[in-house]
């Protein structure tokens, strides 16, 4: 397997600098939420929803079209999401003057369409995802545009381990991290980074009962694929796992836990009232770990969870807890 090494990640980092927003962490320790966490434990968040396009999918695909050439940029770029990697996308190829053309379901948040728009990328909605990929590969061998996958490939996993190098250098006596899990994009960089500097740091991994493809892949020892998604968390609902993000993860992840739909509502729910902040399911998913399947595991130790991203409307806020 492709190996990420920390001199890599390192460079990465400061190719990055200036360019994206280095989010802040918050320990969580104010007399309002202190009493709901895990008995004597230090809980911090990473607040990557402050991220360019609102999540961590920017630190990935700005590598990513950093390193396209002046004829693929003339070609353009094309991807496939329900939201925060579009959005990425869109932003990134504006960063460096190319196009994006995007193929979203049609179940994709209208306030994340509208933004991808808003960027200037072209966004076609289809049926469901499996038609989008293979619109997307269509795109790439008719029109020759460079396709920026969402969570399997080495640019995404250097950018997501930008973000646990963040993490590494913040909080020096870390015993925990949390991380969420969709497609692996997130947890294979961020876990790689975070395991190379303390390799005695417990990692664990927080997916969508629905689409628990990573969790699945463990337990075969190989990235198997889904029959079907079932989960509001659309940013996590990948329908596979996949050869480099799965070893990536395999390699430096201890285990990995689901969490029920009603488990990110409440997560959600939570991160609203002791927070203030609305979030996407996705961005609950750590926080839904921490309150439930990791939570004895986390007593009287120091832990960092992510807040990995958020794009939603109010209204699907709404709908989703009512």
């Amino acid at each position: 397997m492709q190996k990420l090494l920390l001199s890599e990640i390192e460079n990465a980092k400061k190719k990055l600098e200036g360019k994206i927003v280095k989010t802040p962490i918050l320990p969580l320790e104010g007399s309002k939420i202190k009493p709901s966490l895990p008995v004597e434990s230090k809980i911090f968040i990473k607040l990557e929803l402050y991220q360019h396009t609102g999540s961590f999918k920017a630190r990935g695909n700005l590598l990513a079209v950093d390193k396209l050439t002046d004829e693929q940029k003339i070609k353009g770029v094309v991807a496939v999401s329900a939201g925060n990697h579009a959005l990425a996308v869109s932003w990134a190829a504006k960063q460096v003057g190319t196009h994006a053309k995007l193929f979203m379901p049609k179940t994709a948040d209208p306030f994340r369409v509208e933004g991808c728009r808003n960027l200037g990328a072209e966004v076609i909605l289809l049926s469901d995802v499996k038609l989008c990929f293979e619109k997307l590969l269509e795109s790439s061998e008719k029109e020759k545009r460079t396709i920026l996958h969402p969570f399997d490939s080495k640019n995404m996993a250097l950018g997501s381990a930008t973000l646990g190098l963040e993490i590494s250098d913040s909080i020096s006596d870390l015993d925990i991290a949390i991380l969420p899990v969709g497609g692996g994009g997130l947890i294979a960089g961020a876990a790689t980074a975070l395991k190379l500097k303390n390799p005695k740091l417990k990692i664990f991994g927080i997916e969508p009962l629905g689409a628990d493809s990573m969790k699945r892949s463990f337990e075969e020892g190989r990235p198997v694929n889904l029959d079907k998604v079932n989960t509001i968390a659309d940013s996590l609902g990948a329908p596979m796992a996949m050869k480099y993000s799965y070893e990536l993860t395999r390699k430096s992840v201890d285990k990995i836990f689901t969490v029920s739909d009603e488990d990110l509502k409440n997560a959600m729910r939570f991160i609203q009232i002791y927070l203030n902040l609305w979030v996407e399911p996705a961005c609950a998913a750590s926080m839904a770990g921490l309150l439930g399947p990791v939570k004895e595991y986390c007593e009287g130790k120091n832990v960092a969870i992510i807040a990995c991203g958020s794009n939603i409307s109010f209204k699907k806020f709404s709908e989703i807890l009512d």
